[in-house]
């Protein structure tokens, strides 16, 4: 079945970075989009990156643009969020995610707080 575990999520101070991982299985990673959401307290989920095959166009949110960069090795089956320059409304839960087949799949998520 498809599985999304995602990691690397932590504390981090105002202006630093974290890189996000998500490995994938049950599915042909490669022929799929893959997305990162992220979900504040008392927030709706929304969009942070999207990327479909290598060579395709990524898609961030319109507050991630410039700090954020998602990244994807279908060798490994993983989708990687590099996030620079986190400000504290950047904390959230952060989600992997895929559709397939009309069915959406989420991972468990990965906590990342920003804070001083």
């Amino acid at each position: 079945q498809v599985q999304l575990v995602e990691s690397g999520g932590g504390l981090v101070q105002p202006g630093g970075s974290l890189r996000l991982s998500c490995a994938a299985s049950g599915f042909i990673f490669s022929t799929y989009a893959m997305s990162w959401y992220r979900q504040a307290p008392g927030k709706e989920r929304e969009l942070v990156a999207s990327i479909g095959n290598p060579g395709s166009i990524a898609k961030y949110g319109d507050s991630m643009k410039g700090r954020f960069t998602i990244s994807r090795d279908n060798a490994k089956n993983t989708v990687f969020l590099q996030m620079n320059s986190l400000k504290p409304e950047d904390t959230a839960v952060y989600y992997c995610y895929v559709r397939r087949m009309g069915r959406e799949y989420w991972g468990q998520g990965t906590q990342v707080t920003v804070s001083s």
